[in-house]
């Protein structure tokens, strides 16, 4: 490779490279994140879903939830619908 190629390659390179750092990464990080916190719940956590019900987890079977949402009122879930713990909510 001689000079002026390397020239013309260096701005893609650092573009690429930038991409990865301020995009790609912090994805995977929160990705990640995620996927811990789903694996991590348990009887009792008290949680919010991706639709804004907020819930106690009272029983929990494979991939599906059930959660008092209180007055003896209970629904249940996929995992995958849950947000957030509430407690670790912003």
């Amino acid at each position: 490779m001689n000079a002026q190629t390397l020239q013309q390659l260096l701005p893609l390179i650092i573009i690429f490279v930038l991409f990865y750092l301020f995009l790609i990464m912090p994805q995977q990080k929160k990705q990640k994140e995620r996927k811990n916190m789903l694996a991590n719940l348990k009887k009792g956590d008290k949680i919010i879903t991706i639709g804004g019900i907020y819930g106690t987890i009272v029983e929990i079977k494979d991939d599906e939830l059930t959660l008092d949402l209180g007055n003896g009122i209970k629904i249940k879930v996929s995992r995958g619908a849950i947000g957030g713990i509430r407690e670790q909510c912003p």
